[in-house]
């Protein structure tokens, strides 16, 4: 059977066939990279030579290239657009995986000769060649090489156990997510602006239902139900179901909570860390638990009287309006939204056809073209893994190939929630030759209905802004070496490119590029552009005390050995200082559904969210001093950041952008948190 996951890819710029491959074709394609990858690995190990930097570390990182491409396309569908099938191969291919890592990184005589190359490495003279043989003897080091062979063993077991749990948990939260319905009749739409009763009709529609409205488990469905619904009850009934998710019943992520804190708690005593997070803040800026807390801390003592203020003011609002006494979960959204208007007389709900997704993604690229000179040409020739995904060249200002960008924005049942950027093949050297990177930008944005095209709320805006600096990151890498390119950096330092972008959305100069109404071309009009910078900071107390929590609770997880035998109370007492209410919601959990810190990379790296807003508040206050889009500031962040991936200290990257290190006051200034 041919496998065009084995074939070369003749596509443009070597784009990956994607509507050519089946789901048939992973297990063999992976099978055999994983012989071809174990062969070269056995011609390194064995090899006679004095081990030299070429014969070890650049033939080690030259290997498995057809491998790491059909894993990278596997676990990118996986996300993107899978079905169950689909999904369920990742309990072979998981642990296969996993089993294969672990064989290279416990192969006793492939370490002894990275080792030897690393005794000596005062005689390399290229700093590219040096940053990558001090990173891969780390990595081998962080992953058990020198243990004993009982205690490689266990390693081998954790890690394999791992590697089906974490997918799992992912499984979970969609089929979780895909379960819910709430299904509304005329009278049950209230409240409810034009788009999102649209929307609920077309959900409604592909269930063959013409005579009803539906609203989903997708963030984009439930959450403007939350703001507008005038029903209570209904609203509850959608927080309780949402806030509980995954928390018991047929989807339940309880155990696997606890079975991968514990697990990765025993992964870093067997290499000789206290607890997961030591482990893990050996490679990050923070460097030491004291330092996240002591940041944490200093942002909570900044936002919990503003937190206060919030709560005290909607409560108010909510008895004036509705004689309510004590607000609830489901009342906090609903009562927010009316608040904003009392005190702005601003609905946001009234940005939404100015903000067109196709003109918001077009100001996003202008934006780039004015900071970075790129152009980005639409492609039709390129093989997609879903009709709704576009896909363009970018190029350089004289028309230097620069990379591929795929765009993929809105929900569907096959697609996991949220937002990310991921690297389809990352820049650097593949087979002695440095090529360019291909990078996806995947959201769950609002979908255009049968009346309207796709209309954004401003928060939606800002996810594109978001993972598009992701995107540029991973774009505008110039390293010789895939480990050492884009994205591959500290994991408290990679939300810098992406959070720094979303300071142009609230901008005059960008609005006017991209804010015009869908039907008249207007531009957004000046003082709805006041409204939106004047509420800029509303409930801004509340929205950092969120993340906050977040922080906390998995710190919490990871930041010690906790032998945790109810998830709920583990939790309730991880977060109980950011909780200005009494939980009010049964079964309510963060945890159960925190797909980040238990089926992502952020375990023990939650608090770089807020570790990030202080570096790019503060690299974003150098551009104010010298303009929004200072072609000079804009090539210096390029050059010596989004170019730079890991080939230095985050520390020292930022020095080079700032001429010093990052200030806390910026943050602090920006969103009112004196």
């Amino acid at each position: 059977m041919k496998n065009p996951l084995l074939e070369k890819f003749e596509g443009p710029f070597g784009t990956i066939p994607f509507e050519d491959i089946k789901t048939e074709h992973f297990v063999p394609a992976i099978e055999f990279g994983i012989k071809d990858a174990e062969a070269s690995i056995e011609k390194i190990s064995n090899n006679k030579e004095v081990p030299t930097f070429e014969n070890t570390l650049l033939a080690l990182e030259l290997s498995g290239h057809q491998l790491n491409s059909a894993i990278n396309t596997y676990y990118h569908l996986f996300g993107s657009e899978s079905e169950k099938d689909f999904k369920d191969l990742s309990d072979n291919i998981s642990p296969m995986v996993a089993e294969f890592e672990n064989n290279i990184y416990l192969n006793k005589n492939l370490y002894a000769k990275i080792k030897e190359v690393y005794d000596k490495k005062e005689l390399l003279d290229d700093d590219e060649d040096l940053r990558l043989l001090e990173i891969t003897y780390n990595d081998f080091v962080r992953n058990g090489a020198a243990l004993s062979d009982d205690d490689k063993d266990e390693l081998r077991n954790i890690d394999k156990q791992l590697s089906t749990l974490s997918p799992q948990f992912s499984k979970n939260s969609l089929n979780a997510t895909n379960s819910f319905e709430l299904w509304l009749n005329k009278e049950d739409l209230d409240g409810l602006p034009d788009t999102a009763i649209e929307a609920a009709k077309m959900a409604a529609k592909d269930k063959k239902r013409d005579d009803k409205w539906l609203i989903t488990g997708q963030l984009p469905s439930f959450s403007p139900f939350m703001q507008y619904s005038s029903r209570r009850d209904l609203r509850e009934k959608v927080h309780i179901a949402t806030s509980s998710k995954c928390n018991g019943g047929k989807y339940d992520n309880n155990e696997l909570c606890k079975m991968i804190a514990n697990l990765k708690h025993k992964r870093a005593q067997l290499l000789g860390f206290e607890n997961y997070a030591d482990y893990i803040l050996e490679e990050r800026m923070a460097e030491k638990q004291e330092n996240i807390f002591n940041l944490l801390d200093q942002l909570y003592a900044s936002c919990i009287d503003h937190a206060k203020n919030d709560l005290k003011q909607i409560s108010e609002l909510a008895k004036k309006l509705d004689n309510i006494d004590e607000v609830k979960s489901w009342d906090m959204a609903y009562y927010s939204e009316k608040l904003k208007k009392e005190i702005y007389d601003f609905d946001e709900n009234l940005l939404k056809p100015y903000f067109k997704s196709d003109n918001v993604m077009k100001g996003a690229f202008e934006v780039a073209k004015r900071l970075y000179g790129l152009n980005f040409i639409k492609l039709n020739n390129v093989q997609t893994w879903h009709k709704d995904v576009n896909v363009y060249e970018v190029t350089e200002e004289n028309g230097a190939h620069v990379g591929v960008l795929y765009e993929d924005l809105f929900p569907r049942n096959t697609k996991r929630g949220g937002a990310w950027m991921n690297p389809l093949r990352s820049q650097g050297m593949i087979d002695g030759t440095v090529l360019r990177p291909h990078i996806s930008l995947t959201c769950n944005l609002t979908k255009p209905t049968e009346e309207k095209p796709s209309l954004l709320n401003l928060r939606e805006v800002e996810t594109i802004f978001h993972e598009f600096g992701h995107c540029l990151h991973g774009l505008l890498s110039d390293r010789k070496y895939q480990r050492l390119s884009g994205t591959s950096v500290f994991w408290d330092f990679v939300e810098l490119p992406s959070q720094i972008m979303e300071n142009w959305v609230g901008e005059k100069e960008t609005l006017e590029m991209f804010a015009k109404h869908y039907k008249t071309g207007e531009v957004l009009p000046q003082d709805m552009l006041q409204k939106i910078k004047k509420s800029k900071n509303f409930r801004s107390g509340t929205n950092c005390l969120r993340q906050l929590m977040f922080g906390y609770l998995d710190m919490a997880w990871f930041g010690k050995h906790n032998e945790v035998e109810d998830v709920d109370d583990f939790e309730k007492e991880a977060i109980k200082k950011t909780m200005l209410r009494e939980n009010d919601t049964p079964g309510a959990s963060i945890s159960t559904q925190l797909g980040h810190i238990f089926a992502g990379g952020y375990s023990a790296g939650y608090y770089s969210y807020k570790w990030a807003e202080v570096l790019e508040a503060d690299a974003f206050e150098k551009f104010k001093e010298d303009g929004i889009f200072n072609r000079d500031t804009a090539n210096s962040f390029r050059n010596n950041i989004l170019s730079q991936g890991n080939s230095k200290h985050p520390l020292e990257l930022y020095k080079s952008f700032r001429g010093r290190g990052p200030k806390v006051e910026a943050l602090l200034k920006r969103e009112g948190l004196f």
